[in-house]
């Protein structure tokens, strides 16, 4: 009996995301998920969420609650609003945070762009994802000397068929990076 091997089904981000959704039966759960787990020192409040994610307050108070409870997130009150975060001392944190990169794409996109580039010295997502927002379009710093740029913007049109996303890049000298991210969020994804 021939058929495709479950094994060496290619897990892509969409799959990886529609599987989350299958396991996370709550939408504003995978949300959370994402917003605290991306990136490491989120930190939100319930108004605030509530906002982002075009969401009841009841539901993404009864979803913040469920993972305080877990162990997951944890929360802190500064003046008058509690802030909660993820909890890196939960023993699942480094798993849930490579799925979460996983679905994003994040890891994919570590693979495929930063390698034989040229003198690439470091790779940011920056914009909406470097914040803890998920977004159909991931925004990359890449930076380094003599990049060759044709090169990039293939493997950037073959990671966003993977991926299922859109992938904006920007290229800048390593001179030019405390200009650049002066006050604004990034997430260092590769380094050399």
């Amino acid at each position: 009996m021939q058929g495709k091997n479950k094994s060496s089904l290619e897990w892509t981000p969409f799959l990886l995301f529609k599987m989350l959704d299958i396991i996370v039966s709550s939408k504003t759960r995978v949300k959370l998920l994402i917003k605290f787990f991306l990136v490491r020192g989120t930190k939100s409040y319930l108004r605030s969420l509530e906002r982002e994610f075009d969401e009841s307050t009841n539901s993404v108070r009864v979803e913040l609650n469920r993972l305080e409870k877990a162990g997951l997130l944890t929360s802190e009150f500064e003046s008058n609003r509690r802030y909660y975060k993820a909890n890196p001392k939960h023993p699942l944190y480094g798993d849930i945070t490579n799925i979460v990169r996983k679905t994003v794409g994040i890891d994919q996109i570590i693979v495929r762009i930063t390698s034989q580039v040229g003198d690439l010295k470091a790779a940011y997502v920056i914009g909406n994802f470097a914040e803890g927002i998920n977004s159909d379009t991931i925004e990359l710093a890449l930076v380094g000397k003599d990049l060759d740029m044709e090169y990039i913007e293939n493997l950037v049109q073959k990671a966003q068929k993977l991926i299922n996303r859109k992938i904006m890049y920007l290229t800048i000298n390593p001179g030019q990076m405390e200009y650049f991210f002066k006050n604004k969020p990034n997430l260092l994804i590769w380094e050399s």
